[in-house]
């Protein structure tokens, strides 16, 4: 079963684990650098058998629903917000995701910004460039320390841990709040010098951080977003980035995403933005590429995925 399928991957991926898939299965890869519009992805529909998707690919039920032959979705990214889980469950369609591979280097990226941001690496880097660099100065690019501060760690999963393993060879005291526990969020926020988000974009997290949540910061704190944009209000982050509320923010993911050159965020002072790299290793990325074909080969041949968000055990009807 599952032989010769028709699979669409919405773009090429590091590495060579596309070959295996080609290997076995109807394979066409969507060659431009942008998302397949969701035009394209609707005439593909129908014939569909298979779907290897980005976080960048909205795999709603209106999509599912347009591809009475989907058989296994598999989704190149931990989170599956982008994909209607609840949709392809009630279908019979394995829904996989790459978990656990991108833990270390989110949480490395995390660091990277904390420092970042909080020594001016972007600013002084710039200031180098075009010329200012006159002499070593007493109080030139004055930033604050990362060792021996407090750091509030908001979703404390795999990366939030991960993250917290390498700050205590900083030195610092960990403030952490789960649905698991830790300490209120409102306790975390005021006591944190730095308030780093790991948690998954949920109805709940939508929003999250907004205009009481960053009033409630110290000004002297940074906030580090590597988890979905959405769960910070941009808005709101502009505003008080604007009015000195905070001392910074680093940001791997933004809302919109991409962010457009000419964005309003841009223009607030004390930003660092980079364009959603946490996982951008060659070994990561190349890695989240075998999982997410791995997951998608099972999938077709109506085996339990290795890695599946709604059940990697569902029965899939003969084709």
């Amino acid at each position: 079963m599952g032989a010769h399928a028709r699979v669409f991957v919405t773009r090429r991926l590091p590495g060579e684990a596309l070959q295996r898939l080609e290997a076995v299965h109807d394979v066409e890869v969507w060659p431009e650098r942008l998302p397949p519009p969701r035009a394209e992805l609707l005439a593909r529909a129908p014939q569909l058998e298979g779907l290897l998707s980005l976080l960048t690919d909205p795999i709603d039920s209106d999509l599912i629903d347009a591809a009475p032959n989907l058989r296994a979705i598999s989704n190149y990214a931990v989170g599956v917000d982008n994909v209607d889980v609840r949709a392809a469950t009630a279908r019979g369609i394995p829904v996989g995701n790459t978990p656990g591979v991108l833990t270390e280097s989110t949480a490395d990226l995390a660091l990277a910004l904390m420092l970042g941001i909080a020594r001016r690496l972007a600013e002084g880097e710039t200031f180098v460039r075009s010329g200012e660099w006159a002499t070593w100065e007493p109080g030139l690019m004055l930033g604050r320390d990362l060792h021996g501060a407090t750091v509030g760690i908001v979703g404390y999963g795999r990366i939030g841990q991960a993250v917290g393993r390498r700050l205590e060879g900083f030195g610092c005291e960990l403030l952490t709040t789960s649905r698991s526990g830790g300490v209120p969020l409102e306790e975390l926020l005021e006591r944190s010098d730095f308030v780093t988000l790991h948690c998954p974009l949920t109805p709940e997290t939508r929003g999250l951080i907004g205009d009481e949540a960053l009033a409630r910061m110290k000004p002297t704190a940074y906030l580090v977003n590597t988890a979905r944009g959405p769960v910070v209000d941009t808005d709101a982050l502009a505003r008080a980035l604007g009015a000195g509320e905070i001392a910074g923010a680093a940001l791997d993911v933004t809302d919109p995403e991409p962010l457009p050159g000419d964005h309003p965020l841009l223009e607030a002072p004390n930003l660092l933005v980079v364009p959603h790299i946490a996982s951008a290793t060659h070994a990561t990325r190349g890695r989240m590429a075998d999982i997410a074909v791995d997951n998608l080969l099972a999938g077709l041949a109506g085996e339990p995925m290795p890695h599946s968000v709604n059940g990697g055990s569902i029965t899939l009807p003969a084709p």
